[in-house]
């Protein structure tokens, strides 16, 4: 195994319900750079891109919580 295996960033699904996760997708927007998120983000839908699936999952996210009284399931 090289060396370089052992700083590498492990892969991780973004989940809008993760703190952690909304946290280091506010970082890459304020700074423009995953370069400090201690994750690789993956892409689990076959349409768009990474930045396109979080933001369609932050989307969801926060409309789920503001209207969780008057959204059908």
């Amino acid at each position: 195994m090289s060396i370089l295996q052992f700083n590498i960033r492990p892969w991780a699904v973004f989940d809008a319900n993760n703190k952690l996760h909304r946290k280091w997708y506010g970082d890459f927007v304020k700074h423009n750079t995953w370069g400090k998120c201690p994750y690789r983000f993956i892409i689990t839908d076959l349409q768009g891109d990474l930045i396109t699936m979080i933001q369609k999952k932050l989307v969801e996210y926060y409309v789920r919580k503001e209207f969780k009284n008057t959204l059908k399931s």
